[in-house]
């Protein structure tokens, strides 16, 4: 456990070794910030990293260039039909090369913590401290080109019901997903694609924990983004993520959404989408609204 420990640490101080001494290259912009273009530092996902709201994109969040800083605030609530999460946090966008995030996810199981003997309204609070770093291209800038920007990046996650998890079957109630992105703007077409890749033992994304009895290794799980700009304020798009099933008890499907996102500066965003995550626990067809807002610069 110790030696796990040592080295997700290791790889946490390697992604910023690399974000902080690599150089980047200048461009015709003074130190501030809001240099970027609405709309294309994305919004804030579940866990706090810059993207849509249930994937991670390449993109570093807030408005900063490569000579500028950035940053957001963001709530999003999820309103299914017997349960709710609520998330909050903020995130750092540090010269369009190194995001640092923070999030703190509530999921309240309404009826169904009676039911399982928890008590009406039990909450799994989960912190998530992210980083991400951006290995090469640019999303936006580098319209000639086929290649997509592509970053990296790990999140750290520590559930406060480590007795309950473990109950459940989960081998843990702490662990970092580490994953890769890959993210192209079409401005011609006013399309963005994007594709992750996450290397994940999380439950629930980490609210039951990580690991359990039917696996406890890393899986290789794939997250796509597909968003269409209606204007330089307004877009459309879908999310697929896949999930590991590693508990016995508690059967785990992919999550979907179809969402709007709405800007109308680059202070203030507002997102809704329809997400279906499925079946959580003993609950099936887990469908309801996300709404989300973001402040920041």
């Amino acid at each position: 456990m110790h030696k796990l420990r040592e080295v997700q640490t290791a790889a946490l101080g390697g992604l910023l070794f690399f974000a902080l001494t690599r150089p980047c290259p200048a461009i015709a912009e003074e130190a501030g910030t809001s240099g970027k273009l609405l709309l294309t530092g994305g919004v804030s996902q579940v866990e706090g990293a810059a993207g849509g709201g249930l994937t991670p994109w390449a993109v570093i969040g807030g408005y900063g260039t490569r000579d500028q800083v950035g940053a957001n605030a963001f709530y999003t609530r999820v309103n299914l039909p017997d349960y709710h999460l609520d998330d909050a946090g903020v995130m750092v966008g540090l010269y369009d090369r190194v995001e640092l995030s923070y999030a703190q996810q509530r999921f309240n199981t309404e009826d169904v913590g009676t039911a399982l003997g928890l008590g009406h309204g039990f909450t799994f609070r989960q912190d998530v401290v992210g980083v991400k770093v951006r290995l090469f291209g640019d999303a936006v800038l580098e319209q000639d080109s086929w290649l997509p920007q592509v970053s990296v990046g790990a999140q750290y996650k520590k559930n406060n019901q480590d007795a309950i998890v473990k109950f459940v079957g989960a081998r843990r109630s702490q662990g970092t997903d580490y994953y890769i992105d890959a993210t192209k703007l079409f401005l011609a077409q006013s399309l963005l694609v994007n594709a992750t890749v996450r290397f994940t033992k999380a439950n629930q994304i980490g609210i039951l924990g990580f690991g359990g009895d039917k696996h406890n290794g890393y899986q290789a799980e794939l997250e796509g983004s597909v968003a269409y700009l209606l204007s330089r304020q307004w877009a459309i798009g879908a999310e697929y993520r896949m999930k590991p099933d590693n508990l016995g008890i508690a059967r785990e499907d992919d999550w979907y959404d179809a969402f709007v996102a709405w800007a109308p500066s680059k202070h203030v965003s507002l997102t809704v989408a329809y997400a279906d995550l499925g079946n959580i626990v003993i609950k099936d067809h887990q469908r309801g609204l996300y709404a989300s807002v973001q402040v920041g610069f």
